[in-house]
């Protein structure tokens, strides 16, 4: 089953009537505006908001920027959102699939078998030409999932370092934030030792797509993933490497995400710090 599907795909699905298809909209801006007014300025019809900062995460601190939720809050708010354990799930976001690839990837680590992200987000649905809306729908009839981390491998700090030794530790993040020429977010600059740059950017075409898996399978093949054992994502907070994530299981490639990511790793004085290009 694939994890992307594109609007004409999910046009397909939604016209099958089929009860249980919950629309997820992620819309999110580091550091913008808040989701919900995007969401109020135009949503597909009857997708319903989650809010990553509140919904899809934890508050911020020793464990990063956006550490995962408690189970019981997140169980509370899928069940908010109608989700059962069949529900097919289709997340979305405005078009680069970052948010909404962290929504796929939670719901997948805590047992949620059938969740897709519409590829290039609400930008793709409207050049479609297919409708927006601005009507919020009516509270949903509560959802019975449960919950079951661990579905998916996570790392943790040490998981991170021993992949980045052993294995390909993968680091999400523009290169000049890699290289730590630049830090716009974090209070310190770098990246893990032993960890290699592969940026969003080079795998997302300029509409904000992915890459056809012809291409993916190729850029990934030029960095190692095939041949290198263990492959690891991580990035600033853990939404790129969810992103990163679901690129990877697009060539075949399930990779654990270390979800604290560097905003965890700098927490500890004691960690290791790498500048500047990869060895």
């Amino acid at each position: 089953m694939t994890a992307l599907v594109d609007p004409d795909g999910l046009a397909a699905l939604l016209a099958r009537g089929e009860p249980d298809v919950v629309l997820l909209d992620v819309q999110w801006e580091l550091g913008g505006r808040p989701g919900r007014e995007l969401y109020a300025e135009a949503h597909l019809p009857e997708a319903r908001f989650v809010d990553l900062d509140v919904d899809l995460a934890d508050p911020p601190g020793i464990g990063g920027r956006h550490p995962l939720p408690g189970p019981s809050r997140l169980q509370d708010s899928l069940r908010r959102l109608g989700i059962h354990d069949s529900t097919t799930v289709v997340a979305y976001d405005q078009g680069s699939s970052l948010a909404a690839a962290r929504a796929w990837w939670l719901l997948g680590y805590v047992g949620l078998r059938d969740v897709r992200v519409l590829d290039g987000g609400l930008a793709a649905w409207q050049r479609s030409g297919r409708e927006v809306t601005t009507r919020v729908p009516g509270p949903a009839i509560p959802g019975t999932i449960t919950v079951h981390p661990g579905a998916r491998p996570v790392l943790d700090a040490a998981g991170a370092a021993r992949v980045a030794r052993s294995g390909l530790l993968l680091d999400a993040r523009a290169r000049e934030r890699f290289e730590g020429r630049t830090e716009p977010i974090d209070a310190v600059a770098g990246h893990i030792p032993g960890a290699h740059n592969t940026p969003m950017a080079d795998y997302v075409g300029p509409d904000g797509r992915f890459l056809d898996p012809e291409h993916l399978h190729a850029y990934f093949a030029a960095r190692g993933v095939f041949d290198r054992g263990e492959v690891g994502a991580y990035c600033g907070s853990g939404i790129t490497a969810a992103h990163l994530a679901l690129a990877l299981r697009r060539v075949g490639i399930l990779a654990p995400v270390y979800v604290g990511s560097w905003s965890e790793w700098i927490t500890d004085p004691a960690r290791p710090i790498a500048t500047g290009p990869q060895d």
